[in-house]
């Protein structure tokens, strides 16, 4: 057994949205369509053609359809492509139940997006076993209990185990220990390499650096005048040197929900959609914990690695959705250039201490009222029939 004073699972569920929906049809109608087993998607509208695909399944990857293009290009694909409205709070409630589960095992459980998640343990070998035979017994509970599959990547730190669990899809557990780095890390394509997005890593093939390892081993006077400290960090990164995680949700006074792509998104509208279901799950975790929100941050990090985080105060404290998603459009217009490229991107929310609360109540106006009832009619619909069930037109709107 591999003797750890601590060791780290990434936890990533296999195309989060389309395994969640697909559950919840099968929940409905266990006749059904496995949406997995078929070419299908979760994103968009086929009558209007507007959106982009936000998951994917296998059968659909086949058709070279990827995340996050356009509906159009993806339906001159696959024209039989089969569709499905995303249903943000049911994600909500299986994100939670996962969370719920791993909480089982471990105290120490940081959520990185609403489909991953980072489990650490110290001292539990005792306790559990190896740690790669552990992360197999863990996965198959979550198969069989939860009724989705997910990725294990067992490491050391955060990066080697996020590292691990993309090694290779679905359902599967590898690890990436230091002292395997050389022999599974360094033979992958530097495009492979957490945060190294396509420009950048264009730019490091033109320098002779193809692999992980070409990287690793670069002088960093090769790597300064083209990226900076940005190269220092990915050669470091190549090394397995850990990420920084910052402050994530920290004492419960924010919340974050972010989303990596598998390509460069460089449409400001494409953005704004991918935001509109990351706020929408946002807004319904903050009304869940009945708190209200008080600043907005916009989290980019683009191609070449460059973290770009605004924030705006709101004239008033608000737990509306679509008073929270308006302070993100205004942050993404101000900041969204034609150049921009990106690869991650989060809405974040600092919430309101709680003798704020009551102030809120008293000064609201009767509009506010009604998006306030709006959106708790909205959670509780979604939660019961999902969220095809109703449309949110305002936001939707802004998008085409």
């Amino acid at each position: 057994m591999r003797k750890l004073h601590r060791y780290v699972f990434h936890i990533d569920v296999n195309s989060a949205f389309l395994s969640w929906s697909a559950l919840k049809i099968l929940n409905e109608n266990p006749e059904a369509v496995d949406l997995r087993t078929i070419p299908s998607i979760v994103g968009g509208d086929r009558e209007s053609r507007h959106g982009i695909v936000l998951a994917r399944s296998i059968e659909a990857k086949k058709y070279g359809i990827n995340t996050p293009e356009p509906i159009a290009q993806a339906l001159k694909k696959c024209p039989n492509l089969v569709m499905v409205a995303p249903d943000m709070q049911w994600y909500s409630y299986c994100s939670r139940k996962l969370r719920e589960l791993l909480n089982e095992y471990t105290d120490n459980l940081i959520p990185f997006s609403i489909d991953e998640a980072w489990a650490v343990f110290e001292g539990y070998e005792e306790m559990y076993g190896d740690p790669v035979e552990f992360a197999y017994r863990l996965k198959e509970e979550i198969k069989q209990r939860l009724g989705f599959t997910v990725n294990i990547g067992v490491s050391t730190n955060f990066l080697l185990s996020k590292m691990a669990g993309d090694f290779s899809k679905p359902d599967k557990v590898h690890s990436c220990f230091p002292d395997e780095i050389e022999r599974k890390m360094w033979p992958l394509p530097v495009a492979d390499l957490l945060f190294c997005g396509k420009s950048a890593a264009e730019k490091l093939n033109r320098l002779g650096l193809k692999t992980i390892g070409d990287l690793a081993k670069a002088e960093n006077s090769l790597l300064l005048p083209y990226f900076k400290s940005q190269g220092q960090m990915l050669r470091a990164y190549a090394n397995g040197e850990d990420i920084d995680l910052g402050d994530l949700d920290a004492a419960r006074k924010s919340y974050s929900h972010s989303h990596t792509t598998s390509y460069d998104v460089t449409d400001k509208n494409d953005a704004k959609q991918i935001l509109l279901s990351l706020t929408e799950t946002l807004a319904a975790r903050v009304r869940d914990d009945q708190a209200y929100a008080k600043c907005v941050s916009l989290h980019l990090t683009t191609s070449e690695f460059k973290k770009i985080s605004r924030q705006k105060t709101l004239d008033r404290k608000t737990d509306i959705t679509g008073e929270i998603y308006d302070a993100v459009c205004q942050l993404v217009d101000e900041y969204w250039d034609k150049d921009t490229c990106v690869r991650l991107l989060g809405v974040g929310v600092n919430v309101a201490d709680e003798e704020d609360y009551e102030q809120i109540s008293l000064f609201d106006n009767e509009e506010r009222k009604k998006q306030m009832r709006c959106d708790d009619a909205m959670d509780s619909i979604r939660k019961r029939f999902g969220n095809g069930a109703i449309q949110r037109a305002s936001l939707l709107d802004k998008n085409k």
